[in-house]
């Protein structure tokens, strides 16, 4: 006896489904895969690669600074020779703190981009050295965390800050937190240094810790201040993150994205071994990029 068996056809759509399962698989890798380089990536730039671009841009500043004290050009205002404004990041102090190691080039400028560099000087305060209260912010544990150490510092401290108008000492007269009453204004013709950074566990700030610094050796002569105490940008702030939309964050996403996207046809047409080592230092490059710029988003005393 013979018997029939009918054998139904796969529907198109299934056969079109089952067919696409391996590319789906590449697709998941390919996500997975630029995922972790940009976690890995985000991780590493914070922890470690931070503090080493910090100190190579410190070696540049030092090199420049030194060139235009030597030179009698270093700024000593907030403007330059020509009356412009001073460009943010420009290297206008040398702090050195023996007591907690540290030896700085001070930036001008206070937002999460200019701290990269090394502590900044509040752009609306007059310079280190000049009558009046001086503002310095810094980084506690990112970039080096040049004021990681600042809350050891003890009363009576000194310690020396070099400016185009030369050396000025000051010596430690407190340290202030949150809800601490802030001391009297320094009376005419005194100064003051007033260093700023951010309390709490490293790489979770918790708060804003003060160092008020009496300024004990001679007055320099302070020019006129050009921009108002107080009018500063929300991203000059303490704890504050930068303003406006990071085009170039979205650009090396961008490109991320598309060397993801290459890689995970290149595991498809090419093969691993292949794949791999074309596209993971593309992939690597290209997530830390992304890391420096996504770490700049993050608090400007972090």
């Amino acid at each position: 006896m013979t018997v029939a068996v009918q054998i139904t056809p796969v529907p198109a759509a299934l056969r079109q489904g089952v067919r696409g399962l391996p590319a789906v698989r590449h697709l998941a890798r390919g996500g997975l895969l630029t995922l972790a380089a940009l976690l890995l990536a985000l991780t590493a730039h914070l922890l470690l690669l931070s503090g080493v671009q910090q100190r190579a841009a410190q070696h540049a500043l030092f090199d420049e600074l030194r060139g235009q004290l030597a030179l009698g050009t270093a700024p000593v205002a907030q403007v330059d020779q020509q009356g412009e404004l001073l460009a943010p990041g420009s290297p206008v102090a040398l702090i050195d703190i023996p007591a907690i190691g540290v030896h700085q080039v001070v930036v001008e400028g206070t937002d999460s981009a200019a701290l990269t560099d090394g502590p900044g000087h509040r752009r609306d305060t007059p310079m280190p050295g000049q009558a009046g209260t001086s503002v310095l912010f810094g980084r506690a544990a990112a970039y080096g965390g040049p004021f990681a150490r600042l809350e050891d510092l003890k009363e009576g401290v000194t310690f020396t800050v070099t400016t185009g108008q030369g050396k000025a000492t000051y010596q430690v007269a407190g340290l202030r937190r949150a809800g601490d009453p802030a001391p009297a204004a320094p009376a005419s013709g005194k100064g003051r240094l007033v260093l700023v950074t951010a309390t709490g566990p490293a790489y979770m700030p918790a708060g804003v810790l003060r160092v008020d610094a009496d300024l004990i050796s001679g007055i320099a002569q302070t020019p006129a201040a050009v921009i108002r105490p107080g009018t500063l940008p929300e991203a000059e702030q303490p704890l504050a993150r930068p303003a406006g939309f990071d085009w170039p964050l979205v650009m090396w996403l961008q490109a991320l994205v598309a060397a993801a996207t290459a890689a995970v046809w290149a595991w498809h047409r090419w093969g691993r071994h292949q794949t791999w080592i074309v596209f993971a230092p593309v992939v690597a490059v290209l997530g830390l990029q992304v890391a420096v710029r996504a770490d700049e988003l993050l608090p400007n005393l972090l």
